[in-house]
């Protein structure tokens, strides 16, 4: 088996780099990824990369309510985890580019 993975999201093809044992897993986040951008695009008219950043943030935000459900919410560490999201999806973003 091959340890790239061929994805789709929002119709648009990406080759990934993924471990024969992450295949069920990453195809999974694929999907719930692909049904949240669809969502989000639907509802704003945000498009490319900042339609990513706003369905991470989006998928971020719920991810760390489940965390700590009874926490509050440190906006200084927020801010920074956002920031550090955002960097690294411009570092994606721009490793994509250079496939196409």
């Amino acid at each position: 088996m091959s340890n790239t993975l061929d994805i789709k999201l929002l119709g648009k093809e990406y080759r990934v780099a993924c471990p024969p044992e992450e295949r069920e897993s990453l195809e999974a986040a694929v999907s719930l990824l692909d049904e949240r951008l669809s969502e989000m695009a639907a509802k704003s008219k945000g498009t490319g990369e900042r339609l990513a950043v706003m369905t991470a943030l989006n998928l971020a935000h719920e991810m760390l309510a489940q965390k700590n459900p009874n926490s509050g919410v440190d906006r200084s560490e927020l801010k920074r985890r956002i920031g550090a999201m955002e960097a690294r999806l411009d570092e994606a973003l721009a490793q994509q580019e250079k496939l196409f």
